[in-house]
């Protein structure tokens, strides 16, 4: 297979990053449908506030860290793509 040119790497890693802020996004809205489940829950009394506090910082503990990994695997396929 021929070497790839400098335009065709640049033009993958926008398509790498296309597909990281689409998981960025799928993350943030599984974290956006559990608060709005949890919020119904405590509503109808079947959660308490410190249970849905306890709940939302972890959620957003795992949101967090999910974004981070993608973050670090979205740096590292630059990297590899970049590289020559």
């Amino acid at each position: 297979l021929p070497e790839l040119t400098e335009e065709r790497r640049r033009e993958l890693v926008r398509v790498v990053r296309g597909i990281a802020e689409d998981g960025r996004v799928a993350i943030r809205n599984v974290r956006r449908q559990i608060m709005h489940d949890l919020r119904e829950l405590k509503e109808e009394g079947e959660v308490g506030s410190d249970d849905e506090h306890r709940a939302e910082t972890e959620l957003q503990t795992l949101t967090d860290r999910g974004v981070q990994d993608i973050d670090e695997a979205l740096t590292r396929k630059e990297q590899e793509i970049l590289e020559v």
